[in-house]
Parts: C-alpha cells; structure tokens; sequence
C-alpha cells in the first residue's frame, strides 16, 4: 500500500470521534448516464484523516478504536457533523456511526 501524504489538520477529535473527508460522489451510474451535481447524493464513503484517543471508560482506561488514520470506511448518508477546514468539507462522527471499512 503506497504511503500517502500527511494531512495537518487544525482539528482533533475528543474521545471516540473521527474526522473523516468524503470521497468523491459517482458521476456516472453503472449503466453510464452522466448526472448532474444536483443528482448527486452526498458521500457515504470516506477516508480517515484524525482519530480522537477512545472513549473514557468507568475504570479509566480508554478503548482503542477500530480505525486508524487512512482507512477507508463507509458511513450513514447523515451520519456526523460537517465542517470546513482550510476549504475542505470533513465531517466529524462518532465511531459507532462507522459502519464498515474498506479492506483492499
């Protein structure tokens, strides 16, 4: 798996969150109809740029997270918060709101 650049955020997560930035939506569907941007549904895929440090537990341990930093993984069409940061749209989530990740 080839290294990909390092993204610096101005952002971190807090306990079991994630920053995640949408990958591009289809712009053609399977049977090739080119759509416009106002078909376009918003992303459900993404890639992980921050993890926070796990949720707090009862015992004061926190609990590792599934994701790291650069997973691929799929989530719930309105699932977390968006933001902007430095011109791009992230959106912050729990990582329960993670529903798979994208094994190559």
């Amino acid at each position: 798996m080839a290294k990909e650049k390092e993204v610096h955020l101005k952002v971190r997560p807090l306990d079991d969150r994630v920053v995640v930035e949408g990958l591009e939506a289809e712009e053609k569907t399977a049977g090739g109809i080119l759509l416009p941007d106002t078909a376009k549904q918003k992303p459900q895929r993404g890639r992980v740029l921050a993890v926070g440090p796990g949720k707090l537990r009862d015992s004061g341990d926190r609990s590792k997270l599934a994701v790291s930093v650069g997973d691929e993984v799929l989530f719930g069409r309105y699932a977390g918060n968006t933001i902007e940061v430095n011109g791009k749209e992230l959106q912050i989530m729990r990582e329960s709101d993670i529903l798979a990740k994208v094994v190559k």
